[in-house]
């Protein structure tokens, strides 16, 4: 993982949002035409990718919430595919 990547800023692609689905207690990426069902650690990333923190400080938060550590490597790679599926702008 290059430095570069971990000072990259995340944020939602605009046509996307996060919403928690209390009815069935998951939490659900929409996207027009498409809902997305998230996994509480994918929910975790997305839902701190708002364009103000780095990976470097998605990662750190992430690891203090989930009492986690070497997190990087799997943070990079989920922000890669959710970029690469046009759910995430990384900057």
């Amino acid at each position: 993982m290059d430095e570069n990547d971990l000072m990259a800023t995340p944020r939602l692609a605009t046509k996307a949002m996060l919403k928690h689905d209390s009815v069935r207690d998951v939490e659900l990426l929409l996207l027009p035409e498409r809902v997305v069902l998230l996994n509480k650690s994918g929910a975790a990333i997305l839902g701190l990718c708002d364009g103000s923190r780095t990976v470097r400080e998605v990662v750190v938060q992430l690891e203090a919430e989930f009492d986690a550590t070497d997190l990087a490597g799997d943070v990079m790679t989920f922000l890669r595919d959710a970029s690469g599926r046009g759910w995430v702008v990384v900057s």
